[in-house]
């Protein structure tokens, strides 16, 4: 197998550092160069549909929830791991856009539901059908025993680390 830019740098380390084992490296600096380079493609192809990651995930959230596909946003900010404010500003642009919309909550007279506009469950609908079509094309150099493998292997890591 030709040697990667993670294959250049443990060389490098172990040249230098002959005392140390940079193995580690070699997955950590694997999975982030990864995640950077996979972002990029999956960014590209929601851009396509006007959304980013983030406000795709919020679209995917409500759509995943079923009908009447809405939640509210304190679901919304815990389910997807990010601050209240940041997911205010998620909501802000996703509204202005008309992708969502704020109800009342009618279990709670003070609460907001935040709902998929039709609109928006159309643009989610398009867009997760190129985003795996996306995620297809990127993951084929992996045949599936390998992706079931590779799935594997970062479920465990993930659930080590506290996931």
């Amino acid at each position: 197998m030709p040697a990667d830019a993670v294959d250049r740098i443990l060389a490098q380390w172990r040249s230098e550092r002959p005392d140390l084992d940079p193995s580690p490296m070699g997955i950590v600096g694997r999975v982030a160069r990864a995640s950077a380079l996979l972002g990029r493609e999956v960014e590209g192809v929601l851009a396509e549909h006007g959304l980013t990651g983030g406000t795709f995930d919020v679209l995917a959230a409500l759509r995943r929830a079923g009908p009447p596909h809405r939640l509210t946003p304190t679901d919304l900010y815990t389910g997807l791991m990010l601050s209240s404010g940041s997911m205010t500003a998620r909501l802000d642009r996703l509204e202005e856009a008309g992708l969502i919309e704020r109800l009342p909550d009618p279990t709670d007279r003070r609460g907001v539901l935040v709902g998929l506009t039709p609109t928006g469950f159309a643009t989610v609908d398009r867009a997760v059908e190129a985003h795996l079509a996306n995620e297809e094309r990127l993951l084929a150099a992996l045949g599936p025993r390998r992706r079931d493998e590779l799935a594997r292997l970062l479920r465990h890591l993930l659930l080590a680390l506290g996931d």
